[in-house]
Formats: C-alpha cells, sequence, structure tokens
C-alpha cells in the first residue's frame, strides 16, 4: 500500500503564474459557488453549518507579558469549508490581521489557504491567498451585478478606495460593459485620485476624485462600498439614484428609507441568520450588530420592519430561477455580502487545479509512510 503523502505549496508569484487575477474566470467560479449555496451541496463551520468562521481577538489587558493586546484589525481567524458540486473538496482560509503591519510594509493581513482531500484530510495544496482572497471578494459583487444591475449603467462609483474595491470594481467591469466614468471617493482624497487614475488608464473611461459622498452616489448607476470598518459610511436615501445597484462589501449605515424603500438581496440567507444566532448568543445583540456588514438589517426585521430572513432572498436564488431578480429599470438593489470560505476553497481549488496542468509549484513530502 502506498502511504506517500505529498501536496503542492504556491508562492504569490505561482498562484499569479496560474491565473488567481483572472477576473472573468473568478466571476464565473463565484456564480457557481451561489448556486451550490442556494441548494445545500456546501458545510461551512458551527453547528448549523454557516459559520463566517473561529477567531482569535485579543484581550484589552493581560498580566502575560508575551500575550497580545487587542488593536485595530488585530485578530487570527480560520474559516473552514467544504464545497461540493465539481469542487468536492475541503479547505481553510486561516489569517493573521493586525493593522499596525502597514507601518512594516506588509499588507493589514496575511492569508493563506490550504485544500484538503475529503476523505482522508490529506493536504492537498497550500497556497499564499491574499490575491486569492482579494479576487474572490472583488468577485462576489460582480456576481451580482451581472444579475442585479441595470445592462444601460454608465455610471460608477467606487466608495473606499483600498485594494479589495479596487478588486470589487475591477471584477465589476467584467460584467457592466457600458461603463464610461467612475467617481472615487475615500476618506483620504490621495486615494481616490490613485484609483481613478488608473481606472482612466486601465478603462480609458473617465475617473473622478471625490471627497463629496453625496455626489459620488446621486451620480452613479452602480456603486461599490468596501470602506474601513473603522468608521462606517452613512447614506442618505435621497442621495440613491433610482435604479441603481448598491453592492456592500463593507459596513454601510443609512437612514430608514434606504432599507425599506429598496430591494435587499443577500449573498446566503444562511450566513446572516448565523450572525443573527450568534448576537443572540452572545448576549450583546446590539454591539454583535455593530460589528456585522447586516446590522442595520438585522435591527430593522427585528422591529418588524422587513421581513424575516428565511422569506427574504439572496442571489444563488436568484441565479437559480428560485427568485425574481431585476423587473424593471426603476428597481433599486442593495447587495449585501459578508465573506465566506466557500468563495476561497472554490477559486483556491480552480488555481489549484490550473497549478497542476502546469506544472507551477512545489510538491513538498508529508510523509513517505506515517511514523504512528
Amino acid at each position: 500500500m502506498d502511504t506517500r503523502i505529498e501536496f503542492l505549496y504556491l508562492s504569490e508569484p505561482d498562484t499569479i503564474a496560474a491565473g488567481v487575477n483572472n477576473a472573468e474566470k473568478c466571476v464565473d467560479t463565484c456564480a457557481e459557488v451561489f448556486q451550490l449555496l442556494a441548494r445545500g451541496d456546501y458545510l461551512m463551520g458551527g453547528p448549523k453549518h454557516n459559520s463566517h468562521g473561529m477567531g482569535i481577538i485579543f484581550p484589552k489587558e493581560t498580566p502575560f507579558p508575551n500575550m497580545p493586546v487587542a488593536g485595530p484589525d488585530r485578530r487570527f481567524f480560520a474559516m473552514p469549508a467544504y464545497l461540493g458540486g465539481r469542487f468536492d473538496v475541503c479547505g481553510n482560509k486561516w489569517y493573521g490581521s493586525n493593522a499596525a503591519n502597514t507601518a512594516k510594509g506588509l499588507p493589514r493581513s496575511i492569508l493563506t489557504v490550504n485544500l484538503n482531500d475529503k476523505d482522508t484530510g490529506a493536504p492537498l495544496c497550500f497556497m499564499s491567498a491574499n490575491l486569492l482572497s482579494a479576487a474572490r471578494t472583488g468577485a462576489v459583487p460582480a456576481v451580482a451585478a451581472r444579475h442585479l444591475a441595470r445592462k444601460d449603467s454608465e455610471t460608477a462609483a467606487v466608495i473606499g478606495c483600498g485594494p479589495i474595491n479596487k478588486s470589487c470594481f475591477r471584477n465589476i467591469m467584467t460584467q457592466v460593459k457600458k461603463i464610461r466614468k467612475v467617481y472615487c471617493f475615500d476618506l483620504f482624497l490621495e486615494k481616490a485620485q490613485a484609483i481613478a487614475g488608473w481606472a482612466s488608464r486601465q478603462y480609458g473611461i473617465e475617473g473622478i476624485a471625490t471627497d463629496n459622498l453625496e455626489e459620488a452616489i446621486r451620480q452613479s448607476d452602480v456603486v461599490s462600498i468596501a470602506a474601513s470598518r473603522l468608521k462606517p459610511l452613512y447614506i442618505d436615501s435621497r442621495w440613491v439614484k433610482k435604479g441603481s445597484t448598491l453592492l456592500l462589501t463593507g459596513p454601510a449605515t443609512g437612514d430608514g428609507d434606504f432599507w425599506l424603500k429598496n430591494k435587499i438581496v443577500y449573498d446566503h440567507i444562511g450566513l446572516h441568520e448565523n450572525y443573527v444566532s450568534e448576537a443572540i448568543e452572545s448576549g450583546d445583540k446590539e454591539n454583535y450588530y455593530k460589528g456585522v456588514i447586516g446590522g442595520p438589517i438585522y435591527h430593522l426585521i427585528d422591529e418588524g420592519k422587513l421581513p424575516p430572513l428565511k422569506d427574504s432572498t439572496s442571489i444563488g436564488m436568484i441565479i437559480n430561477g428560485d427568485a425574481q431578480g431585476r423587473a424593471g429599470d426603476d428597481e433599486t438593489y442593495i447587495f449585501v455580502a459578508c465573506g465566506m470560505a466557500v468563495f476561497d476553497v472554490a477559486w483556491g481549488y480552480d488555481v489549484y487545479q490550473e497549478a497542476l496542468k502546469q506544472g507551477i509549484g512545489q510538491k513538498l513530502v508529508l510523509w513517505d509512510e506515517p511514523a504512528l
């Protein structure tokens, strides 16, 4: 019996060579994942198989000199998942995050993904995942844009001009082909100017940097929001263009009409139900809601002003034909995405398969035969 186990290691340059930045393919892969989510052919962590993941959040104070203490975006997180369909694989995204990293010339978060055989648990691949995570995060709102945005959309807004929203816009542009102008807003105008300039060079469109949030949203048919969690955006419903599509990859707050008079579509109902369950179990629902993108919506559901989650619509339901998407040009949509490990597993699997085909990466041996 052959008991040798080897696995593929993919560095960041290896993942680039294997197509991790292929936006159009990544969007197609994420659309498949939404279909599997809506059908139930997946598992994530937690007793209801819908947990975002499990994290280490550091205390504000500790008597132990080497133990880390709380800081902005400082945490470790494990996000395990099984995904069915053609993927049929288990995996986990693992990351450490610390806002202080940027002062060291490092990304805020450093991420890896591992894939495992679903039966034996043997590792298949261990890969660098900062680019992978950014790619799938950007592809998720692009899937929503494919199905919800008006086909004649010509103006977009990028609200929050960090690397994640740059990825979101790059992916959205593969789906909304008539965009001719993009407004770029950030609390730091130089970041908005950088993205506006990049968009102009990359796509031959007009890029406008602005520090006026209202102007950016009023003018735009498609709005991508991925701003800092440290200062959630407030959106006045009067700013929202009729018939537009707002894609929330980051947190936002707004007046009642912003949520109540527009159509809300979720990435996955089970994930949001799990967030609500965790909020109740925490004993501090108010603070828990503040920490998740869907928090303002959950409040309105609790108050009976919005339908319960079980009666709501996910993008997977729309793709599968189990719910109706855009029915007219006057409908305004808000798409809410919170991030799930199934997308990292799916895109990681496709990158892994491409690496195998092209002979990319380094094979490492776990053992020739197990010592135990």
